[in-house]
């Protein structure tokens, strides 16, 4: 069963919460950060991308970076743009993006329920993004980066959480830069924490990591790494647990930067033997599963994977990752490892829903 825990967090002072809030620091490079933080001293990125207040020259993952993160989270805190929590709480958090809305729970979730496969991985992560975010909690002292969690619909759960916010005035609700609306409500009463806490021990059997692989490694090693001077924080990591009725999943884009010698005919003809290939006017966006988009010199395609080239009875061999895998970037392209082939990218739906 699921093991959480309400925490003190650190949090913008309502006052700072609008600027403060930013895009996730994996999601920008240091160009796009740097301009977004541009002219405001509050943004979360001076911490999360602190190289965006170092000369160029500096590399992203040079030392000097995760020490610049340090001295900003410190200056956040002594110029009270953060503020600690007085006593352990959840949070929470409801986000609206393009009409569409999603509440969930912000808790600390346990490592050990991610040693122990209780939280569901469905991805393999790079080394070199794990030890950077290893790094920076290493430096600064704290998880900055939030894992997202899905979770089997618990319908106790649900009415514990649509009474707080009915009952509650949210301490956060604002629009922040990029368009989207923030509202949290704060959960601080010593029942009310009790009850959620026992319905995820008693009644969530597991959780499923929907985006955030790297970051829930990266907490798991830095636990390990401190051996006999760890403390009981670092038994826990920062995460927020969406239903599956509220869930969102945006798409994961994969960037392939070579085609294995093969020209582009002979490609979706390797492709069709596994795959419906269909040609299309405007850009594919996937509806179903196991439907995949293709952009390919300038032109889209849909492919739509065969009969018997997944297994459905497996739940990650069933999922569109692991039919891409098995079909397209390991026979076809060569690429046996996802986490280390310097052939393959990745971009998130949201970097194409912003610019």
């Amino acid at each position: 069963m699921s093991k959480i825990q309400p925490f003190n967090a650190l949090r913008p002072a309502e006052n700072f919460a609008a600027g403060v809030a930013s895009r996730p620091y994996d999601v920008l490079n240091r160009e796009e950060a740097k301009s977004e933080a541009a002219e405001n001293p509050a943004s979360f990125l001076h911490i999360t991308k602190s190289e965006i207040d170092l000369p160029e020259s500096v590399d992203i993952h040079d030392q000097a970076v995760y020490e610049k993160a340090k001295e900003n989270l410190k200056a956040f805190i002594d110029n009270h743009i953060l503020i600690k929590e007085e006593k352990p709480a959840y949070y929470i958090y409801q986000l609206i993006m393009n009409g569409k809305s999603q509440t969930g729970l912000v808790a600390v979730s346990s490592v050990d329920d991610y040693e122990n496969d209780v939280i569901k991985k469905h991805e393999f992560t790079r080394p070199e993004k794990e030890q950077d975010r290893i790094n920076h909690i290493t430096v600064t002292g704290a998880q900055t980066g939030n894992v997202f969690l899905a979770y089997r619909d618990v319908d106790q759960l649900n009415q514990l959480i649509g009474d707080w916010k009915d009952q509650h005035p949210a301490i956060y609700d604002f629009v922040a830069q990029d368009g989207i609306r923030h509202t949290v409500w704060l959960v601080d009463n010593d029942e009310a924490i009790s009850q959620i806490s026992a319905a995820f021990e008693n009644q969530v059997p597991q959780t499923y990591i929907a985006d955030g692989h790297h970051r829930a490694a990266s907490a798991a090693k830095v636990r390990k790494g401190l051996g006999a001077d760890k403390t009981p924080a670092a038994d826990y990591f920062l995460t927020t647990l969406f239903p599956a009725s509220e869930l969102q999943i945006l798409d994961y884009n994969r960037v392939i930067t070579d085609l294995n010698g093969l020209s582009t005919e002979e490609f979706l003809e390797k492709l069709s033997e596994n795959f419906t290939v269909s040609p299309s006017t405007s850009p594919v966006k996937p509806t179903a599963l196991h439907h995949i988009g293709l952009y390919i010199d300038h032109n889209w395609y849909e492919l739509v994977a065969k009969p018997g080239t997944f297994d459905e009875q497996d739940p990650v061999g069933v999922l569109d990752i692991s039919v891409l895998q098995k079909n397209v970037l390991g026979p076809i392209l060569n690429i046996q490892d996802q986490r280390t082939d310097k052939r393959i990218d990745f971009v998130g739906a949201y970097v194409a829903w912003k610019g």
